[in-house]
């Protein structure tokens, strides 16, 4: 059986983009800032009152949302879902890892940009604060599985913890992998060792 390490609250990522400042100001035009709509749990991160259009080779996604504040690379999240409405067939990978990626078009009301790489399917995790993930055994990067209960229960695999000083504890799936089991924000989930060890560490 496998161990039962600890509770966590569940943080259900709907699709969304994150920006760099070169690639919003093509967009949304030159000086432009996120006009921020609400804080998300992560200190730092929130919801903007900005979208844009994804285009893909098969269809378009609008009003797709997009999450500030800005960073070093532009990145598309979507679902499974979602991919097969546009046509793509992205990695599931952690959010910066878009080696082998597919690209998309983002259309602003002021301008498009066009992405060589960058969109993925992320892959679900945890994030931890340091202080938590010393207190269970575990370090970044390592892997754990998640049990949720209820009438569609599952055991989520291969999750990645993701551990830093500032992160709050949260379990984050997107919205296919939360509508399969019937998952909502906030909900209430159990973390699990993999069986026969306390946590399995990635190669490298």
């Amino acid at each position: 059986m496998q161990k039962f390490l600890f509770e966590v609250p569940v943080g259900v990522s709907g699709r969304h983009v994150h920006l760099t400042r070169e690639h919003l100001q093509t967009l949304f035009g030159p000086s432009y800032e996120l006009t921020k709509v609400k804080d998300l749990v992560q200190p730092g991160e929130f919801a903007s009152k900005e979208t844009v259009t994804v285009v893909g080779p098969k269809g378009v996604l609008e009003k797709v949302r997009i999450i500030g504040p800005l960073r070093s690379y532009s990145q598309v999240e979507l679902s499974r879902t979602d991919c097969f409405k546009l046509g793509v067939n992205p990695p599931v990978r952690d959010s910066g890892d878009h080696e082998g990626s597919p690209g998309c078009v983002l259309v602003g009301p002021a301008g498009v940009v066009t992405l060589n790489h960058g969109v993925i399917m992320a892959l679900r995790h945890i994030h931890m604060p340091t202080n938590e993930a010393r207190r269970y055994g575990l370090k970044d990067k390592d892997r754990v599985n998640v049990r949720v209960g209820g009438e569609r229960g599952l055991v989520f695999q291969n999750v990645l913890v993701r551990v830093h000083p500032n992160y709050r504890l949260e379990f984050h799936v997107d919205t296919d992998e939360a509508n399969a089991c019937l998952l909502n924000n906030d909900d209430i989930v159990q973390v699990l060792a993999p069986a026969g060890e306390k946590v399995l560490s990635m190669v490298g």
